[in-house]
């Protein structure tokens, strides 16, 4: 497969993945606000409640659109990864969230409103697209590795002599 080739399909997959990305975004972010400012959840536990939510919409969105062209393994060994690449991508997410909302809170000197927690939210999101999309691509869904078949001397009906 030429290089052009290779850019284009990982274009297909890469638009494929933000456009499932982009729903499990608003997904995310609806209950990310709904927990927060409408049950007054803590922040950290909204933002981990709205990522498992949201990755639901993912896990399906990806497997069966995004890279359904890959060859399948186990369903086991790929939701186990799927899982884990997620369980990262979740904590990092919600330390990036933790992380911002209390560096604006030292540079306001106060808690920072709705509006700057979200910019913070999406800011987190963006990062860890980027960091999901690499380990999907790579770890999840990968393409499955080749065997190789070895060929066997053709057995003949002739008798020994």
């Amino acid at each position: 497969m030429n290089r052009l080739t290779q850019v284009r399909r990982l274009a297909g997959v890469g638009t494929r993945f933000l456009i499932v990305g982009g729903l499990s975004t608003l997904i995310e972010v609806g209950v990310f606000n709904l927990l927060v400012y409408v049950f007054g959840w803590d922040l950290v536990a909204a933002k981990i409640t709205a990522s498992l939510v949201a990755l639901v919409n993912a896990y399906i969105g990806n497997r069966e659109w995004t890279f359904r062209h890959r060859d399948r393994r186990s369903r086991t060994s790929e939701l186990f990864w799927f899982l884990l690449t997620n369980a990262v991508c979740t904590g990092l997410g919600a330390a990036l969230v933790w992380v911002g909302v209390e560096a604006l809170r030292g540079i306001l000197g106060h808690a920072p409103g709705a509006f700057a927690v979200n910019v913070v939210n999406l800011f987190s999101i963006g990062i860890i697209v980027l960091v999901r999309f690499a380990l999907y691509h790579w770890v999840v869904f990968r393409v499955a590795p080749k065997t190789v078949e070895t060929v066997q001397p053709a057995e003949t009906d002739q008798p020994a002599s």
